[in-house]
């Protein structure tokens, strides 16, 4: 195949397949991207609530360096594609027992913070934790994040065994919650940055301890996107379009075909065929292991069992009036039982009776106040069973528990205005195979990372992105599996 034009397609808009296509049309290839929805983004949704827009997916721009060199690569800037403005606060928490804390990108204002909220015993906790994180970002971000699939042979290669004590130290063997109480005594901190395991679809209880470096992550920076995140795919898709990639939406994929013990093509919903000599599959694994790609590529990719799911969500996108706490762009309130919370969605596969809520304040951060309804994405945790259960019967009940834990937390939202919600029963109609699960599998334990699949398959032209394969869920994630998908399919083609 070298030395012709290769075709390819990608399956799936989302930024793993966006990021993907860009590449490979600035190397050359005839790219075509197919999705059955009406516009690039995957995840990343934005819905219209009374005439305004509001992010209904990923709401956290972070990792920075990611798009700057994909943007970089393809002869832009990241400042040229996109309005970011950097956060002034990285998030704020409340809890239902009481007590307010900001999070802050330096590292000496959040000290200060944490030591009026927990005390200076805390505060120097936090200093140890913060250079915890950053010696684990960086070992894990040249080893782990950026490489093609590793196994604990090669990340040791990596890194070199003659530092195998860098290793050592991303505690490997250990659970989150397990080191963030080798680090924190106030109960409250210990919820605050387990949290982190929900970036990645899990529990504190059993995602390894290496998460901590999402708190080195949001300190280099969380960005706001001027017109939200959807900005993202949209940029993604016009660097793809500038070196002549094609877009095709509204239109879904039947299946993969293979012809000669390779990738051939693929047929849409329609009978049409397009012709490939590649395929890149942006979307849920399960999706190729329960054959709903066909029969040939059932064998591509291992399906993720339903115990293995990631968590799910039930979300709001509301236009409300909020009074009696002041909102940041990003917030987190807790309740009381956060293990317990885990306990429920993972163990009795049901939505906590007092969940931690999450509100995205879309019209905050840039330090202007609201005057009337302001854009809120508000967001619960909540099992992967969409394919199982119809979450959509109760959502009055779900929507009484969430708002009712805000208020304990000292804020009413209005609730009469418009709103549009999703459980997951809508996520596993959105997203084939999935469940409603948000993030491919859950990540558990220290060999967790080495289960997810790679950017390559056993069918010769089959390549996988997106956040149910390496290095993992989350935008930047994302963007680098495309990349990484890329590489491989270039190395393979002799490009």
């Amino acid at each position: 195949m070298a030395g012709r034009t290769q075709r390819v397609v990608v399956v799936g808009a989302g930024v793993g397949g966006l990021t993907a296509a860009a590449d490979l049309a600035r190397q050359g290839c005839a790219v075509t991207v197919v999705d059955r929805a009406a516009g690039p983004g995957g995840k990343i949704r934005q819905l219209r609530v009374d005439g305004a827009g509001i992010d209904a997916g990923p709401t956290v721009f972070t990792m920075r360096w990611v798009f700057e060199s994909l943007f970089a690569d393809a002869g832009t800037t990241l400042g040229d594609e996109l309005a970011l403005t950097p956060a002034a606060v990285l998030a704020r928490h409340a809890w239902a027992l009481g007590g307010q804390l900001d999070l802050y990108g330096d590292i000496e204002r959040t000290v200060d913070a944490i030591g009026r909220f927990a005390g200076s015993t805390e505060a120097q906790a936090y200093r140890d934790f913060c250079a915890r994180g950053a010696d684990m970002y960086a070992t894990l971000r040249p080893a782990l994040m950026a490489a093609q699939r590793p196994n604990p042979w090669s990340l040791g290669a990596r890194v070199g065994w003659l530092h195998i004590d860098r290793l050592l130290r991303t505690a490997p063997l250990t659970t989150l919650w397990t080191a963030l109480g080798q680090h924190f005594r106030d109960p409250r901190l210990r919820q605050l940055f387990g949290r982190y395991a929900t970036y990645v679809g899990s529990s504190p209880a059993f995602a390894p301890a290496a998460l901590m470096v999402v708190a080195h992550v949001e300190r280099e920076g969380v960005w706001l996107v001027d017109g939200g995140m959807r900005r993202v795919a949209d940029a993604l898709q016009r660097l793809g379009a500038r070196h002549g990639a094609e877009y095709r939406y509204g239109t879904g994929v039947a299946r993969i075909v293979v012809a000669g013990g390779r990738v051939a093509g693929v047929e849409l919903d329609g009978g049409e065929r397009l012709p490939a000599d590649a395929v890149v599959f942006n979307g849920d694994i399960s999706a190729l292991g329960d054959g709903l790609l066909g029969d040939a590529v059932r064998g591509a990719a291992r399906r993720t069992p339903r115990h293995e799911r990631s968590l799910s969500a039930i979300t709001w996108c509301l236009k409300a009036t909020t009074r009696g706490f002041a909102l940041e762009h990003h917030n987190v309130f807790f309740a009381d039982d956060y293990l317990g919370e885990f306990a429920a969605i993972f163990g009795h596969r049901e939505v906590p009776q007092r969940p931690t809520v999450y509100v995205c304040a879309q019209d905050r951060g840039h330090g202007t106040v609201p005057a009337g309804p302001e854009r809120l994405l508000v967001l619960i945790n909540a099992p992967p069973d969409g394919d199982r259960h119809d979450f959509d019967a109760a959502l009055p009940e779900y929507r009484a528990r969430a708002l009712a834990l805000l208020r304990d937390c000292g804020l009413d939202v209005d609730d009469t205005g418009p709103g549009i919600a999703t459980t997951p029963t809508g996520f596993a109609r959105l997203f084939p195979a999935s469940g409603g699960a948000l993030y491919g599998p859950a990540a558990r334990g220290a060999v967790g990372v080495f289960r997810r699949g790679a950017a390559w398959t056993r069918v010769p032209g089959l390549y996988l992105a997106g956040g149910s394969v390496h290095p993992g869920p989350g935008v930047p994630m994302a963007a680098l599996s495309g990349r990484l998908a890329a590489a491989k399919l270039l190395v393979d083609a002799g490009a």
